[in-house]
């Protein structure tokens, strides 16, 4: 027996409203919680090396840079700053039997290229053996 003639059944239906409170609140506790990596930064590991005392003293070149870009030769003024004029000066200093050690001090100012130009004439005049000179803090 159907004693209810006139009413109908109320359609069910679902309330998501709560659902999307929900979910709001885990996205935003996992955007607070969650740490970024930055992967922009660059990791190098630079050399080391320990300071041993030569028992010999060893013929050197030693080539001096300064912040106006001049150059000195074993304290003696280049007047021609060209790559050419720097392997002149070293040609004239390559002694034949040992190949002189080249050690360039370059001031911090000086230009890069102005580094690269000594670096060009010493490999042009053969002198295999460069070095930088830095200072100890």
């Amino acid at each position: 027996m159907n004693f209810r003639r006139g009413s109908q059944e109320d359609e069910l239906e679902i309330n998501f409203i709560p659902l999307i409170d929900v979910l709001l609140v885990i996205i935003i506790f996992l955007v607070v919680s969650t740490t970024f990596s930055k992967f922009s930064e660059l990791k190098i590991n630079l050399p080391t090396a320990e300071a041993i005392p030569q028992e010999k003293d060893l013929d050197k070149v030693d080539i001096v840079i300064t912040s106006d870009n001049q150059y000195f030769i074993n304290d003696v003024q280049i007047n021609n700053n060209t790559i050419a004029g720097i392997l002149e000066e070293l040609q004239k200093l390559k002694s034949n039997n040992d190949l002189p050690t080249v050690i360039i001090n370059a001031d911090a100012m000086s230009n890069h290229q102005s580094v690269i130009n000594v670096m060009e004439a010493a490999r042009l005049s053969g002198l295999n053996k460069v070095t930088f000179a830095t200072k100890v803090n």
